[in-house]
């Protein structure tokens, strides 16, 4: 049985473009709460070799340091890891004593990042992102470049980079309402997680749309729409099993992993959900959407 996946596209819009919204406003009201290795700082572990204390009373500790708003994130049985601004050797060796007076404790890491290397971090985080989506845009408006009837092949590669702005506006969201309610940081890992997300998205697309173009070569250009439809079709159970099968592991990372794991494996398991979506209900009915619009001007 053929689905008519193009004939509820409006559906698929409007549920896509209500995530974007709701992620565009948290976004903007809220903003993303970088980690250290952007803002610069200190990072400190700790493995308390006795009873680990609250929250509030290492926070009540170390008032008198003057350290900023204190991070403080429980690790594995014992452990805790603070970030703070930065503090020189001294200030370092002085808040490790206080700490030992609340409970016996090991340093297991301590880590300075100055504020300049942080923003040069930043930046480089910025191009590196736009450097992919235009490079993976290019690369497929290149790649569908004899498939350029009854849809222009640059066509390919802009729908592409919507459904990646989608994929990637969402996680990002998500990582705003986090960071506002539960202090989770923007981090390298999460960063690496973003652009594995990017390229494991525009893969799942590519096989569409590659699809589409065997369609229409063998059946002709005459039934757009009923090409994009067969093509996901064909393509749906491929796409389905890569997703669950790359899912299972990131759950079990998730909830096993620890916390370093945690929300690297979050923003992998949204990230890939929403390309997976995308992928399916976003690109090839929007080039059947653009056909649409296209005839309607002549």
């Amino acid at each position: 049985m053929n689905f008519n996946y193009t004939k509820y596209s409006p559906i698929y819009y409007t549920i896509s473009g209500v995530l974007i919204i709701a992620s565009i406003v948290c976004l903007s009201v809220f903003g993303l709460k970088f980690g250290i290795e952007f803002t610069g700082g200190s990072n400190m572990q700790i493995e308390f070799l006795e009873n680990r204390p609250s929250n509030e009373d290492i926070n009540k500790s170390l008032v008198d340091f003057k350290l900023g708003d204190i991070v403080i994130q429980p690790t594995g049985q014992k452990g805790v890891i603070l970030q703070f601004k930065g503090v020189d050797e001294a200030i370092h060796q002085q808040i490790l004593a206080k700490i030992n007076e609340l409970s016996k404790s090991e340093e297991k890491s301590f880590q300075f990042i100055g504020p300049s290397v942080g923003q040069e971090l930043k930046n480089k985080t910025q191009i590196a992102i736009v450097m992919v989506l235009l490079a993976i845009t290019i690369y497929i408006a290149f790649a569908f470049r004899k498939v350029s009837r009854p849809v222009a092949s640059w066509k390919y590669g802009v729908t592409s980079l919507i459904a990646l702005f989608h994929d990637i506006l969402i996680p990002l969201g998500v990582f705003a309402v986090l960071g506002k309610f539960y202090n989770v940081e923007i981090t390298i890992p999460i960063i690496a997680a973003l652009l594995t997300v990017l390229g494991f998205s525009v893969h799942d697309t590519i096989v569409i749309f590659d699809r589409i173009r065997e369609n229409i070569l063998r059946k002709g250009m005459g039934q757009f729409k009923e090409n994009v439809d067969l093509s996901l079709n064909q393509t749906l159970g491929r796409s389905l099993s890569t997703v669950f099968s790359t899912l299972i592991p990131l759950f079990a990372m998730y909830f096993f992993g620890g916390e370093t794991l945690k929300y690297f494996s979050l923003a992998l398991i949204i990230g890939i959900t929403s390309g997976a979506y995308s992928s399916i209900f976003i690109a090839g009915p929007l080039l059947v959407s653009w056909r649409k619009w296209d005839e309607k001007k002549f």
